[in-house]
């Protein structure tokens, strides 16, 4: 048989064909007026992608760059902070900040698991700086209460800023940054915008723009407020990743137009991402509908819409799911990350999956299930069927 690969992981995502193509093209020199038009209208759709009048800024890095950005320019040697980890991504936050001499205070969940707000606000300090957490923990498909946070903040008149990392809450859930008080929102680009990895994206409020005058900790490249200057001029401070921006262009053209109507043929970024999030919602919900009608377990108890985290029936390996999803029909998903390694597997959904996508990998998942598990006892159609009922209600 014929084996097409399919990526159904977190990051990267499958490409938006028409970023594909942009980048192709993309042979611009980034100290020209041709780049300084592009630069400044996808920044400008960055706006109203991430949803906020603050202005957004533009890095050639990874996720991890613009989470570190984070720290070295908003904190000094021997602030607190405080910390919000229950996977392997919170972790990445401890890990920053201690680099960057940092006192952390730790609210810590068992993975899979979400924070209490009683524990969140105990741990509130007078003295605390920053607060750093995950809009989803991708390690764990677990989805954390942003706005509970924010509000604590705010009823507790603390003058903590909010950071989080939204790299794979943007497009995939609601996240209001200016409403609900967020002051550095991060995203990524191999994530729901469905292009390569290689840019990340901050939105920053004006009180983290004002807390960076007065802090200490070194920054060269990933000083934000050199990136700041350079943008109101349509460049970056450095060399940029002109084919990555170019293709950002274009999957932000895309994302607009599925919200395209005879009035505006070219569609509105910000009615489009209401789409991109609602379709991330209805197939993570297929998703998980039909994972427990194979007899799965699902991980957490507060699931996102990124990704759907399973657990593997007792004395199974998660990896055997991994391995013969790939062996057998090229379908690309993930083990678990550090201490739930061989324990679930992980399925993403942001980005540039759809209805065919899921419907595809259910269906392959009940022939690994059928020939190599069967303990769940499942049969065919099990878990199509639910993904069915589950679609037909969400679209009706």
């Amino acid at each position: 048989m014929i084996r097409k690969t399919r990526l159904f992981t977190p990051g990267p995502t499958p490409l938006l064909p028409a970023a594909q193509f942009a980048m192709a093209a993309a042979d611009i020199h980034h100290r020209t007026p041709e780049f300084r038009a592009l630069y400044t209208r996808v920044l400008a759709q960055l706006k109203e992608f991430v949803g906020t009048s603050n202005d957004v800024i533009l890095l050639s890095s990874s996720g991890s760059g613009a989470m570190e950005a984070s720290v070295s320019n908003l904190t000094s040697p021997g602030d607190r902070v405080l910390v919000l980890s229950a996977g392997k991504f919170g972790e990445r936050w401890t890990g920053i900040a201690k680099s960057f001499g940092c006192e952390i205070d730790l609210v810590s969940e068992p993975y899979g698991q979400t924070f209490d707000m009683e524990k969140v606000k105990a741990a509130l300090k007078p003295d605390t700086r920053v607060v750093y957490m995950q809009a989803n923990e991708t390690s764990t498909g677990t989805q954390h209460d942003v706005k509970a946070v924010a509000q604590l903040l705010k009823d507790t008149n603390s003058e903590a800023l909010l950071v989080v990392d939204g790299i794979t809450g943007l497009g995939t859930s609601t996240l209001d940054m200016d409403d609900w008080g967020i002051d550095v929102l991060i995203g990524g680009s191999q994530k729901a915008v469905m292009i390569p990895p290689g840019l990340s994206y901050l939105a920053i409020s004006e009180r983290a723009w004002a807390r960076m005058e007065s802090t200490k900790n070194p920054r060269y490249y990933f000083d934000l407020r050199k990136e700041r200057k350079n943008a109101v001029k349509g460049e970056s401070a450095y060399t940029p990743a002109v084919a990555l921006i170019a293709a950002l262009g274009a999957a932000f053209d895309w994302i607009a137009a599925q919200a395209a109507t005879t009035d505006n043929p070219a569609g509105n970024l910000v009615e489009g991402r209401k789409k991109l999030v609602h379709n991330a919602e209805v197939i993570s919900e297929m998703t998980r509908a039909a994972m427990v009608a194979l007899g799965f377990k699902l991980f957490t108890e507060s699931p996102g819409s990124a990704a759907t985290a399973v657990y593997a029936p007792e004395g199974v390996d998660s990896g055997l799911v991994v391995k013969e999803l790939k062996s057998r029909f090229a379908a690309i998903i993930t083990n678990g990350q550090g201490e739930m390694k061989g324990q679930i597997f992980r399925i993403a959904h942001l980005g540039y999956f759809d209805y065919m996508d899921m419907i595809a990998l259910i269906g392959a998942i009940e022939q690994v299930v059928v020939k190599s598990i069967p303990q769940l006892k499942a049969s065919f159609g099990d878990g199509l069927i639910a993904a069915q009922k589950v679609y037909a209600e969400r679209t009706a």
